[in-house]
């Protein structure tokens, strides 16, 4: 089965998108406030082009106790290679440079359809036709209400994606639906963990066969791996020896089961806050 048409991202093509954030001149606009580590949205010009993106100084990084080695800048780099190689374009073009503060990732800006319902609070204990349960969330007073997704091919894919790369954070506000009917995914920075770290919103298929177009995908990522391999040499200028390891094995793993992975119990299996 073929890969879906890749959608441009943001009106420029990916690949004229990669030399804009690579080459172009980076003007700092304004300061994403809620995120936990510095996040700067900034204008990228070269030659007359000009776009909106995202731009995450290394020097703004919390350190986090549990991924001692390298960088979010260099993981979020990491999760658009694995992102490129599945055929899928589920993250924005992202490119590790320098930039007004220093070396960083800097990632083309995606605007969001806000009319896009994907995912949704249920009163009742059915997820209903062309959802997926996740398990119930509290909505306070004492009350609870089902946690559900809306069972997409665009969501299953994605669903793919974090397991292969071990997504330790998808929440609900890293999901951007587009008007053009394609799907995003940001905020890759805790992901290639050497240990089960998979902590998603995404669960409704566990379990479940994957897709014969998830079959095909992870095929194609698992020879991308082999030592010497254009991706392997990539990923290891990203992510370490061990992590790249840990990498082949989890794809290996969903090849032999044929499944999407279930949570482990070893570890909480939504993020917090959800959202």
């Amino acid at each position: 089965m073929p890969a879906p048409e890749r959608i441009p991202t943001g009106g420029v093509s990916t690949a004229d998108a990669l030399v804009l954030l690579t080459e172009g001149e980076l003007t700092v606009r304004g300061r994403v406030r809620e995120a936990s580590n510095a996040v700067l949205y900034c204008a990228v010009s070269l030659d007359g082009a000009e776009a909106t993106c995202v731009y995450k100084p290394v020097a703004g990084e919390r350190p986090l106790w549990d991924f001692p080695d390298g960088t979010l800048a260099q993981r979020e780099v990491a999760a658009y290679e694995l992102s490129e190689a599945t055929g899928w374009g589920l993250v924005p073009p992202t490119v590790l440079r320098e930039g007004p503060y220093g070396r960083g990732m800097v990632q083309l800006w995606v605007e969001a359809d806000p009319g896009a319902e994907l995912l949704a609070l249920v009163d009742g204990p059915e997820a209903g036709d062309g959802w997926k349960a996740v398990g119930l969330a509290d909505v306070g007073e004492g009350r609870t209400a089902l946690l559900v997704h809306a069972d997409d091919p665009r969501l299953r894919r994605l669903a793919v994606l974090d397991a292969v790369i071990n997504n330790g954070d998808r929440k609900g506000g890293h999901l951007l639906p587009t008007a053009d009917g394609a799907l995003r995914a940001i905020d890759h920075g805790v992901t290639f963990h050497t240990d089960d770290k998979l902590r998603t919103l995404l669960w409704g298929w566990a379990g479940e066969p994957l897709t014969g177009e998830a079959t095909e995908a992870l095929a194609a990522v698992d020879g991308g791996l082999a030592e010497g391999a254009p991706l392997a040499t990539r990923l290891a200028e990203l992510i370490t020896a061990a992590e790249i390891g840990a990498l082949r094995a989890r794809v290996g793993a969903l090849l032999a089961s044929g499944t999407h992975p279930v949570p482990s119990g070893e570890w909480p299996a939504i993020p917090w806050p959800p959202v």
